[in-house]
């Protein structure tokens, strides 16, 4: 068991389900915080319109996953494509992250409890 507090998640471009060992303050178990949820647009005129909404609405989900791995020392980041990269990207241009140390694994689709189950056996928890 770790005392570092640490993150982990499954990301794609739909949703991130997020595992923690802390609630921003105290270390505790690991477990599934929160799964969050991208905002879609459908329907815009025109392709720079819908381009960008899709960059608002992108840096808007990943505001609310830095939300919860706040205080975090190590984030664990999977899913498929490039999602996870285009994340730990977002993070080390943003100054509160930039000394994060992330991690990128690659998974297809996994439910909460297998994404639980990734992170914990990341962090060998």
């Amino acid at each position: 068991m770790t005392d570092k507090k640490v993150a982990g998640l499954w990301i794609d471009g739909r949703k991130a389900i997020v595992v923690t060992n802390h609630d921003g303050q105290d270390v505790s178990e690991f477990e599934v915080r929160e799964t969050v949820k991208a905002d879609v647009q459908h329907g815009n005129s025109n392709e720079n319109a819908a381009n960008n909404v899709e960059q608002t609405n992108k840096v808007k989900f990943y505001k609310e996953i830095e939300k919860i791995i706040t205080n975090s020392t190590d984030l664990y980041v999977t899913g498929p494509g490039t999602s996870q990269e285009e994340l730990r990207n977002h993070l080390l241009d943003t100054a509160q992250y930039k000394n994060l140390n992330i991690k990128l694994g690659t998974d297809s689709q996994l439910s909460e409890e297998q994404v639980l189950e990734e992170v914990k056996s990341h962090f060998n928890a």
